[in-house]
Order: structure tokens, then C-alpha cells, then sequence
């Protein structure tokens, strides 16, 4: 919700500055609306009905897909649209992962949210809206920012959100933001008080083929960008978890894999391999067979590599494919 409305509203019905906080715990908890906080005035709950919408977003479509996760396509007040995911797991996490601009600038070509139009950075209301919503469907405990837009050029917005997020059950340490390498970002986040984890998206090991996938690379190469997460290690202790979409014939073959290997040090970095989800874009994902070949070479290397469970696939989890479609 609109904090800051909520605050003006209750201060000009000269309500105490406790109502707030009274109101954020109900949210927070999980509550459908104002006509579940019982510890306050029925006419406080009705007026605050009309002049303060309880969420920021409007819920436009809902996709449940048969592994349990969920994923919801909102529309912000303006009409921006964007994306946010609940993945369950069998050992119990309940993971959300959000988005921090309504489409993105950087144009990352295998990204479906690339091909969009920008429109704009989210409020920190408006991100922590999204986790809001699924926090009424069931308790959350994890966080990934690697939902639509890149949350390194928006992070004011979302450090103000990180800092709610606690009190919906998802703790600093288990928030995650993933970054595409925006080094500015990198290094103030290293700065930062937050325990927040840090993620790259890297999905190549030399400049060439990044500054093919990723423009952003041309901006911030790969050296710079190895450079802020390695300054972000020696300072937050905290390993720095690299992402590598598996593209068939683009990324997957042996030899980047060595390469990949020879430009991390496995006392920093850990790789998780990310199969494809297509979205429209000229791309295959790799073969089961190339990924887990990836992965050996990797080990060889001695790097730690997981291959991500995938989710969502019969939904159009990937990022940006409701939003692009809509």
C-alpha cells in the first residue's frame, strides 16, 4: 500500500500516529483488507476503504501452473503492466520473485521484458505490493529481484522495499538482487547495510559474446563488472551467486565452459545454469545432455554449479512473457 498516503490520511482525521503501524501489522500478516483490522474503528475501516486503495496494483490475470507455482500479471495505477512470481518447493521455501521496473532499458536479447518498452522504475510501494499479494495467498520466506527491469538503476526503490520485507516473514538474508551488471548498483550495494545477496546474470564468459547477448556489456564489460563483485565479497563475506542461461549452440559448449571456469574464482563465485524458458526470442534452450556436460566441465574447473529447478514452464514463468503478450 501507499505508506505515505496512509500516513496523510490518518493525520488529517487526526487519527494517533500508532494507526500506521497498527494497519502495516495487519498487512503484513497477511490480512485481505481494512475489514479484517478489528482493533480498529469501524468508521476508520470504512473511510480509509474509500480514500486509501489498499494496494498499489490491480491484479489483471492469475496463472497457477501443475508444480505449484503461481504467477500474476498487475497493473500499476498509471496502466504500466508487470510480473511477480511465488515458486513453492517440496523442502517448504515459498520464494517471490518480483520486479523493479515496468519493462527494462537494456535489451538482454534472450529476455522477454527486453523486447518490451521501457515505461518506468517501480515505488517502493509498488514492489513491496507485489509480495504483499502473495504473502495473502500463504507465508513467504525468500526474494529474488530478477523478476521485469534490472534493480541496480532503481535501488533506492528497492532497498526501501527490502527494508519491509522482514515483516512479511522474508528476512535481509534471504533476499536476493540480481543485476544483468550495472556496477554502479554493484558497488552501492556493497556499501549498504543490508545483508542483501548479490546475483549476476553473466550467461557468457568473454566480452564478445556478452556484448551479443547483453548490450549492457559494451557499457560495463565483463572485467569491470568481475571487478564490483569481487569488491562486493571482500567486504560482505557473501558469495556471489552467478546466473548462466543455457542457449543452445550460443553458450553451451565445452569450451566456454572452461573459459567460464578460468575467469571465476570458486572461492567467490557459484554458478547455478538456468534452462531456457523460450520466449519468443531467436533461441533454443540447451539440451539436457549439453547442460549437464556444461556442468561437469565447470566442476573439473573447480567451480560449484547447480542446474535450477525449472518452474512454471506450462505458465509462461519466464520473465516478461504475460506482461510482453498483454
Amino acid at each position: 500500500m501507499d505508506t505515505e498516503l496512509l500516513e496523510r490520511t490518518l493525520a488529517d482525521r487526526g487519527e494517533p500516529s500508532y494507526r500506521a503501524g497498527q494497519i502495516w501489522e495487519w498487512a503484513a500478516r497477511g490480512a485481505a483488507g481494512y475489514e479484517e483490522m478489528t482493533n480498529l474503528p469501524a468508521t476508520l475501516r470504512g473511510a480509509l476503504e474509500s480514500e486509501v486503495p489498499y494496494s498499489t496494483l490491480s491484479l489483471e490475470r492469475e496463472l497457477r501452473s501443475d508444480d505449484g507455482t503461481v504467477k500474476a500479471l498487475f497493473e500499476t495505477a498509471d496502466g504500466r503492466p508487470i510480473e511477480a512470481v511465488l515458486m513453492r518447493y517440496r523442502d517448504g521455501r515459498r520464494s517471490i520473485c518480483v520486479s523493479s521496473q515496468s519493462g527494462c532499458p537494456l535489451t538482454c536479447t534472450f529476455c522477454a521484458t527486453g523486447k518490451m518498452k521501457f515505461g518506468r522504475n517501480l515505488t517502493a510501494a509498488e514492489i513491496v505490493d507485489q509480495a504483499l499479494h502473495f504473502r495473502r495467498i500463504e507465508a513467504i520466506d525468500h526474494c529474488v529481484f530478477m523478476g521485469m527491469g534490472e534493480p541496480m538503476m532503481n535501488l533506492d526503490n528497492v532497498l526501501e522495499a527490502c527494508g519491509r520485507l522482514p515483516d512479511l516473514g522474508v528476512t535481509n538474508r534471504r533476499t536476493a538482487i540480481s543485476t544483468v551488471g550495472w556496477v554502479p548498483g554493484i558497488e552501492r550495494l556493497t556499501q549498504a547495510d543490508l545483508p542483501i545477496r548479490l546475483a549476476l546474470s553473466l550467461h557468457a564468459p568473454n566480452d564478445a559474446l556478452r556484448s551479443e547477448l547483453m548490450p549492457v556489456n559494451d557499457r560495463y564489460p565483463l572485467a569491470d563488472v568481475l571487478a564490483a563483485c569481487r569488491a562486493y565479497h571482500a567486504r560482505r563475506k557473501r558469495m556471489v551467486f552467478v546466473e548462466y542461461v543455457m542457449l543452445a549452440g550460443v553458450n553451451d559448449s565445452r569450451e566456454l565452459a572452461r573459459e567460464l571456469a578460468r575467469i571465476l574464482d570458486p572461492t567467490i563465485f557459484k554458478i547455478n545454469l538456468i534452462p531456457y524458458n523460450a520466449t519468443g526470442a531467436d533461441y533454443e534452450g540447451s539440451a539436457r545432455g549439453a547442460i549437464h556436460a556444461f556442468k561437469l566441465e565447470l566442476e573439473r574447473g573447480g567451480l560449484r554449479a547447480t542446474v535450477r529447478l525449472t518452474r512454471g514452464r506450462d505458465i509462461d514463468a519466464a520473465c516478461g512473457q504475460l506482461a510482453a503478450k498483454a
